[in-house]
């Protein structure tokens, strides 16, 4: 049977698709989200509209797991915003903000990833519960995805700190 989407469900995910795509722009541009760049303005802008307007979905009438995910990944993507304010932490702050964004970008993705296998096709979606093997299967190379994410951004701040010393191009 095809599921279908309120009017609350279509305005929610057509939102949802902002902060999803400026995330992956601002991956594939700066390899983070970068807060401080557009793509990373319009990725908090549209993070936060996202997960106000889930508060109006709930399938089973109530606070849900997504809305809680919800809440965390505003949690994480505001609080790589205060991390490099937080002298206390030195040399690590670089690599918790990237994280608290990163973060928030990939708990985004677990409601979506379920919900979207779960819906789609409409007349046969992939999935007939969040319990499936696909999207269980799916979540767990989601989570892969991540760790390995990352660890490509610790990489990559570890390099450009390395060469802002050795004389190089300042780091970003």
């Amino acid at each position: 049977m095809a599921s279908t989407l309120s009017l609350t469900g279509a305005v929610h995910t057509a939102v949802s698709l902002i902060p999803v795509v400026a995330g992956f722009y601002g991956f594939a541009r700066y390899r983070v989200i970068e807060p401080a760049m557009r793509s990373g303005r319009v990725y908090l802008a549209g993070l936060t509209v996202s997960v106000f307007t889930s508060f109006g979905l709930s399938s089973t009438g109530g606070f849900s797991p997504a809305h809680a995910l919800g809440i965390l990944a505003l949690l994480a993507a505001f609080g790589s915003l205060l991390v490099p304010r937080l002298s206390f932490l030195g040399r690590l702050r670089p690599y918790l903000a990237a994280f608290g964004c990163s973060f928030s970008f990939f708990l985004l993705l677990i409601p979506a990833i379920a919900e979207t296998l779960t819906r789609l096709p409409t007349m046969r979606p992939l999935a007939d519960s969040p319990q499936s093997p696909l999207v269980r299967f799916t979540l767990l190379a989601w989570v892969v995805t991540f760790i390995a994410g990352f660890v490509f951004q610790v990489w990559m701040i570890r390099s450009r700190r390395r060469n802002a010393v050795r004389g190089g191009s300042p780091a970003r």
